[in-house]
């Protein structure tokens, strides 16, 4: 595992000597996005880009182990073992895409049973960036899938993935992981129902302003949420969690734990983040845990 480092004579930080280079695809200008985010009395206080690893979630959490402070980032220009939920594998060509994790540390002052929201509070921040960096609407699949419209239908870019690590004597840390496709091509797509920000014709495709506006979002819904003290309806993201939620209003199936199946309409997201099914019965019945799949035809 390489960093990317700048180079001297080279005004932009780019490195295009890498074995990696492809014209359509320069590697992250490591010392501005540096330069633009690491700020005083901000969130962010490191930033790393390596050349490959396997997960950016997974080098991230041993760092955090090790005590490392909240804010570091960790991006990759490729990722060969990204992990989603359920433990499924998230693959793509070098800097096709933005992956990336995060280290938070909300401390005492947010209780545990609020970092289920860490997710979708991500989802939200992405969401709110791409929306005005790419121009790209963005839908959220709950809990934590990216959904993008390619040829008038939803395709998934992107997906989060967040993990709670203890350092050993300290408070929970939460290691925050976004994969998103941004200039994959049609003929890369790992299945036809994935997509990306170039096939849903956004407006800009540079990986260093996607990212610089995703981080920066990302830090203004995370300290509204921790200064509320992670409550989601103080900080309202509960309110915008559920105005971009393309799960909401669709029948759905809910494939849960144990191999047993839940069929309705998803009608709300609850003050924990779970999803409530409405069952033709007239139960409605919260799901923290497992896959929802979208029928179509609803």
């Amino acid at each position: 595992m390489t960093e990317s480092h700048d180079h001297p004579g080279n005004p932009s930080g780019r490195d295009h000597t890498g074995r990696w280079t492809d014209l359509e695809r320069p590697p992250l200008g490591l010392r501005a996005l540096r330069r633009g985010l690491i700020l005083p009395g901000g969130l962010w206080t490191s930033l790393d880009v390596v050349e490959a690893t396997g997960s950016t979630n997974t080098d991230l959490a041993a760092r955090a182990a090790d005590g490392a402070p909240e804010g570091a980032v960790l991006v990759a220009e490729e990722q060969t073992a990204g992990r989603g939920r359920l433990d499924r594998r998230w693959s793509a060509p070098a800097r096709s895409g933005i992956f990336f994790s995060v280290l938070l540390r909300p401390g005492p002052g947010v209780p545990a049973e609020r970092l289920g929201w860490l997710p979708l509070l991500t989802g939200v921040a992405v969401a709110t960036a791409l929306s005005r960096a790419a121009g790209v609407d963005t839908a959220l699949k709950w809990p934590n899938d990216l959904l993008v419209t390619v040829d008038g239908e939803e395709r998934k870019a992107g997906g989060i993935l967040a993990e709670r690590t203890r350092q050993a004597g300290g408070d929970d840390a939460v290691v925050v992981g976004v994969g998103l496709n941004v200039s994959l091509r049609a003929a890369e797509l790992p299945v036809p129902t994935a997509g990306s920000l170039a096939l849903a014709n956004a407006v800009s495709l540079d990986r260093d302003t996607l990212l610089r506006a995703v981080l920066r979002s990302l830090e203004r819904w995370y300290g509204q949420w921790r200064e509320a003290g992670g409550d989601p309806a103080a900080s309202r993201l509960q309110e915008a969690y559920t105005a971009g939620c393309a799960t909401l209003g669709r029948r759905v199936r809910a494939e849960l734990p144990g191999g047993r199946e839940l069929v309705g309409e998803a009608v709300a997201v609850d003050g924990d983040g779970r999803l409530v099914v409405a069952t033709d019965d007239g139960g409605r019945h919260p799901v923290g845990a497992g896959d929802i799949v979208h029928v179509r035809g609803a």
